[in-house]
């Protein structure tokens, strides 16, 4: 069974940045694409990054282009989401996913996720 594990989140300014991490374990297998969404209470969940499983093809919806980058390490099965400029809009509980496709922006695609972790962004 594949296991995602989230690290990274807390509590910043308005402004501020963030890195969080996701390890992959190794029951994925080698090939997939990894996303990171996130969801505020009363929100659905929604995808703000995603890339392909060679870490050449990324795709990000406008609410966050431009301040956040996803990247991957295959060789250490981690991926990576640089968070720059947050804002309290930001705030919400930050999910990896990952999913056998090796390539994909649809959320039912993504099969494995990991518990999440909290970000809080202040005025």
């Amino acid at each position: 069974q594949a296991q995602l594990v989230e690290s990274g989140g807390g509590s910043v300014q308005a402004g501020d940045s963030l890195r969080l991490s996701c390890v992959v374990s190794e029951g994925i297998g080698r090939v997939y694409a990894l996303g990171w969404f996130r969801e505020a209470p009363g929100k659905e969940r929604s995808l703000v990054a995603t890339v392909g499983w060679d870490g050449r093809k990324t795709f990000y919806p406008d609410s966050v282009k431009g301040r956040f980058t996803i990247s991957r390490d295959n060789a250490k099965r981690t991926a990576y989401l640089q968070m720059t400029s947050l804002q309290p809009q930001d705030t919400a509980v930050y999910y990896c996913a990952a999913s056998r496709f090796t390539w994909t922006l649809r959320k039912i695609d993504y099969s494995y996720w990991g518990q999440g972790t909290q970000v809080t962004v202040s005025s």
